[in-house]
């Protein structure tokens, strides 16, 4: 999709991180469900799961993103599916750099850089 490496690129800059490689991969609610599944032991659909890869030193990762849930959420959140997909790869670039969203403290602080980051984009 146009416009997702500038935004990966914008995001690394910004934060003064040096990765190797990221793959964004979009996926169909089944494929995300068997992924959260196997690796986090969650039975349901999410919106995007990251998985850093570190080997020989050099830091990399993959972020998965479900479409349709991207589709669902940005009727939820009253934007357009592409702006949705940006919302969630920043999320995901966020995760492989090592943010977490597990306490309202962290997830406060990784919702205020996705919004900067989003609204930098549209700049």
């Amino acid at each position: 999709m146009r416009g997702i490496r500038p935004l990966i690129e914008k995001v690394l800059r910004c934060e003064r991180k040096k990765v190797e490689q990221i793959n964004v991969v979009f996926v169909d609610d089944r494929e995300i469900r068997r992924l959260h599944r196997h690796y986090l032991g969650h039975d349901c659909v999410t919106d995007v799961m990251s998985f850093p890869l570190d080997e020989g030193g050099k830091t990399s990762g993959e972020v998965y993103i479900c479409l349709n849930q991207a589709a669902r959420q940005a009727k939820v959140y009253g934007v357009s599916e592409r702006e949705e997909l940006f919302h969630l790869v920043i999320h995901g670039v966020l995760h492989l750099l090592g943010y977490k969203d597990d306490t309202p403290g962290k997830k406060r602080t990784m919702r205020e850089l996705e919004n900067k980051y989003l609204a930098w984009r549209n700049h």
